[in-house]
C-alpha cells in the first residue's frame, strides 16, 4: 500500500510540475545566490493558493526533495486530493493557522522540529493571501522566531511576480501567462536586533526582488 501511495504522489506531483510549467512557463532568477543543497527557509509574498506549487516545482530536483512548504491545515485538509498533495506530494508541516482550534500545538515547534530533521522550507509570513494594492502585508512574527531558534539556517527571500494575475480570485479557469519566481541574498537576524526592525528588513528584502526593483506597477 505504500508502494502505491509512493507511486501516486510521484505521479502528482510531476503532474503538477508539468501544469505549472505549462501554465506560467516559470523562470527562476537567483540574484546573490546559488541554487546549491543547503538548509534554507525560503520565504515569499502570498497572492495566490498556487504560491507553494509555484515555488516548489521551479527549486532543482535535488533542492525540491529536501524542501516542505509550511501550509494552513485548514486550507490543506479540506478536501481528500488537497490533504494527498499536502502530505504526500509535498510533504507539507501542516499548521494550524487558527489560535483558537490550535489547542496544544504549536506552529513554530512543528516547524523546528521539521529543520532538525534537515529539511529546507518554505513559508509566507504574511500569514494569508494579499489581496491588498500594497506589495506585502505585515509580516508575522514566525520568522523572526525561526531565525532566532535556529540561527544557522538562511532565511531566503522569494518574489513571485504575476501568478496572481493567472488565477485571479473566484476565476475558475486559469489564464496562461509568464511568471517568475526571483530569489535573493540571505539574511539573518543580527546580534541585538529587534523584531519590528527585523521584520521590516525581511519584508524590505522581499519586496526589493520585484521585476520593476520594489515600485509598483
Amino acid at each position: 500500500m505504500r508502494l502505491l501511495t509512493g507511486v501516486a504522489a510521484w505521479l502528482l506531483g510531476g503532474g503538477l510540475i508539468l501544469l505549472a510549467r505549462l501554465l506560467t512557463a516559470p523562470r527562476a532568477i537567483w540574484q546573490g545566490i546559488e541554487p546549491v543543497p543547503r538548509q534554507r527557509v525560503y520565504y515569499a509574498n502570498h497572492t495566490s493558493n498556487a504560491d507553494l506549487i509555484l515555488i516548489w516545482s521551479v527549486l532543482p530536483p535535488r533542492l525540491r526533495r529536501a524542501t516542505r512548504p509550511v501550509a494552513g491545515s485548514d486550507y490543506w485538509l479540506k478536501s481528500r486530493l488537497r490533504a494527498f498533495v499536502g502530505h504526500e506530494v509535498v510533504r507539507a508541516v501542516m499548521v494550524e493557522r487558527r489560535p483558537e482550534h490550535r489547542g496544544d500545538e504549536d506552529p513554530i515547534a512543528l516547524i523546528l522540529d521539521a529543520l532538525d530533521e534537515g529539511s529546507s522550507l518554505i513559508i509566507f509570513p504574511e500569514g494569508k493571501r494579499n489581496m491588498t494594492d500594497a506589495p506585502a502585508l505585515p509580516f508575522k512574527s514566525g520568522i523572526y522566531n525561526i531565525s532566532r531558534a535556529r540561527p544557522a539556517v538562511d532565511l531566503v527571500p522569494v518574489w513571485i511576480e504575476n501568478l496572481n494575475r493567472v488565477m485571479p480570485k473566484g476565476h475558475v479557469i486559469p489564464v496562461p501567462l509568464l511568471c517568475t519566481v526571483s530569489f535573493g541574498a540571505p539574511i539573518r537576524v543580527e546580534e541585538g536586533e529587534e523584531i519590528g526592525p527585523f521584520l521590516a528588513r525581511a519584508a524590505d528584502a522581499m519586496v526589493a526582488l520585484r521585476p520593476n526593483g520594489g515600485s509598483k506597477p
